[in-house]
């Protein structure tokens, strides 16, 4: 529960800018949808012209109807007026939907891409990195992308058609007055560069800063029993606020720039219209120009600054997409480190003859933690791994199910490198029941099947029999359909075991692995799961990590492991005769189990 944020975030470092690559790669999850693209896009033409025409259409009120007393053309130019503002509304109903739908999918294609991505990374990825800042990938980097396609980029494209047309007809109406209203454009161009470059940092500051927040409540939820244990309560709320606080104190950086960004603008923009009303004031009074052309001006240049100012808002959401877009292709460009080799074969069903050759393996390649294991299991035998805590136990069969390879040596299962193997043919043959059972939320049933999709119920219901699961199912308020619970919540820790018997035995795989799979369970379910272990193991390879005496008695070879080498290898009669570590072992470990069963 010591997980602060700090050191654990993805890609972090250097500065976010425009990166036409990135550009690119998102587009591929755009462009598939050009024809709503292209819609918006008509609509954005209606919006923007709409706003082009309400200035002129006032110039024209003023200095054509008014000043002469045309009340018929008066009240047509109102009627147009007002039009505008009709067809603004449907465009901008019309931009606003059409683009959101391109927004929504894209984000639908971009998380389903890169959750199925994640789930082929191995092992070692996740090693390194918090659960919570993976989700946050998921979440608030794809979301920060939807927002920029959705909102950002119609709004921009319909703010630049705007800015462009009011600069044109502010030539083409008067070229001198337009020129003088431009005077401020080179201050507001210095603004636009200096908020830039620093909303820029500060942004990616905040994509940092939430994914933190999100890595820290994960861990904190998924702790939550074991922090509740050691009255941690209060020192996890310390950790948490001060993420938070970070969090805030990123988000405030970021939204005290854009607070001083706007409102500079807005006084740029009163410095161009003051500069309109005392040239253009001038004019009027001198009779070289009319008052409809100056209240034009002044309305032209009001939208003028609109834009920009929605530019600004759309450049921050533009920077905090880019961010986002940096990290999830990060990830979606990381490559598994367990794949099928080029030729790689699938022999169907395997006997399970396996052999360790000369296996040297580190998590970190630098520090190894098995030294030249060499190992044999015949088919249908078992093999007990024993030794203390960290000696490398789970590591063998971590590497037995290839979630890692060697950096030495091979794995050999029925004379085919593991290597050499596909991935899928492999792991579909090999069962695991782990002491941290993992349920995932659904029924009964559903976790029972989750190896074998297309079993019966019979089937489901014949495995959980063998394992003695069926009496206990039986009598929950729905049965097998009775809901679990987030990771089986609503169960026991040894009805999870049992479960998790039934779902490895459901799969019947040629070599089973069980890692401490009976520690977590009481005396009186053991005795169920004794009984359903000879099934389970009958006529399978299996090997077993367990301090459970009955367990590791009966296997036909035990391999001693002690600071990652195999030290002791014999059956459980030879090595208690041979009074070496295995010895002192069941003297300190297996004596009172023995005595207990007795």
């Amino acid at each position: 529960m010591g997980f602060h944020g700090h050191g654990h975030s993805m890609l972090e470092d250097g500065p976010v800018a425009y990166d036409s690559e990135l550009v690119r790669r998102l587009m591929k999850y755009v462009v598939p949808h050009w024809r709503y693209i292209l819609l918006a896009s008509i609509m954005t033409l209606g919006v923007a012209g709409s706003n082009l025409a309400g200035p002129y259409l006032l110039k024209v009120a003023i200095d054509r109807y008014i000043a002469t007393g045309n009340l018929w053309g008066l009240n047509g130019v109102a009627a147009l007026y007002i039009l505008t503002h009709l067809v603004n509304w449907v465009c901008s109903y019309g931009q606003t939907y059409y683009m959101s739908w391109v927004g929504q999918n894209t984000l639908y294609s971009l998380r389903r891409d890169l959750f199925s991505h994640l789930q082929r990374l191995g092992f070692k990825f996740y090693d390194s990195r918090p659960a919570g800042v993976i989700m946050s990938r998921v979440t608030n980097d794809v979301q920060a992308i939807q927002e920029l396609i959705s909102g950002g980029l119609v709004h921009m494209i319909s703010d630049v058609i705007v800015l462009g047309g009011i600069v044109t007809i502010m030539l083409l109406m008067n070229t001198r007055l337009a020129l003088v209203s431009f005077l401020v454009l080179p201050f507001l161009t210095y603004t636009a560069i200096v908020f830039r470059n620093r909303v820029r940092r500060a942004y990616r500051d905040v994509r940092v800063k939430i994914a933190n927040v999100n890595a820290t409540l994960q861990e904190s939820i998924s702790g939550v029993r074991v922090a509740q244990s050691f009255v941690r309560e209060d020192l996890n709320a310390q950790r948490f606020d001060q993420t938070n606080l970070e969090n805030l104190q990123a988000n405030m950086r970021a939204a005290s720039l854009f607070s001083v960004f706007m409102p500079l603008v807005d006084c740029i923009g009163a410095a161009g219209i003051s500069l309109i009303l005392w040239y253009g004031g001038r004019q009027v009074m001198a009779g070289t120009l009319t008052v409809g052309v100056v209240e034009a001006f002044i309305s032209y240049l009001e939208r003028f600054y609109r834009p920009l100012q929605d530019l600004g808002q759309i450049y921050n959401t533009m920077q905090s997409a880019m961010a986002a877009c940096e990290k999830i292709f990060a990830i979606m460009d990381t490559e598994p480190e367990i794949t099928d080799r080029p030729g790689a074969v699938d022999p169907g069903s395997l006997k399970g003859h396996v052999r360790f050759e000369n296996v040297t393996f580190g998590y970190d390649p630098d520090r190894p933690v098995l030294h030249d294991i060499n190992l044999e299991a015949l088919p249908g035998e078992r093999v007990a791994l024993v030794g203390p805590t960290g000696a490398g136990k789970t590591s063998i069969i971590n590497l037995l199910a290839r979630f890692y390879d060697p950096q030495r040596g091979r794995i050999v299962v029925d004379g085919h490198d593991l290597r050499d193997l596909k991935v899928e043919c492999l792991r579909k043959q090999i069962g695991i029941v782990l002491q941290d059972t993992f349920l995932f939320s659904g029924t009964v049933k559903d976790n029972i099947k989750y190896g074998k999709l297309d079993a019966t119920d019979e089937e489901v219901i014949a495995a959980a029999k063998a394992v003695g699961a069926h009496e206990f199912i039986e009598k929950m308020p729905q049965g097998y359909d009775t809901p679990v619970g987030e990771r089986g919540a609503m169960l026991s820790i040894g009805q999870r075991q049992l479960i998790s018997f039934a779902r490895a035995l459901l799969r019947d795989p040629r070599i089973l692995i069980l890692d401490e799979a009976t520690s977590s369970v009481d005396a009186y379910t053991e005795v169920l799961i004794q009984r359903a272990l000879e099934k389970l193991l009958e006529g399978r390879t299996s090997f077993i990590i367990a301090h459970r005496l009955s367990t590791v008695r009966n296997a036909d070879k035990i391999l001693v492991i002690d600071q990652g080498r195999i030290v002791e290898r014999g059956t459980h009669a030879e090595l208690l005769a041979r009074g070496g570590l295995y010895a002192q072992l069941y003297e300190m470990q297996f004596r009172y189990q023995e005595v207990a069963g007795n």
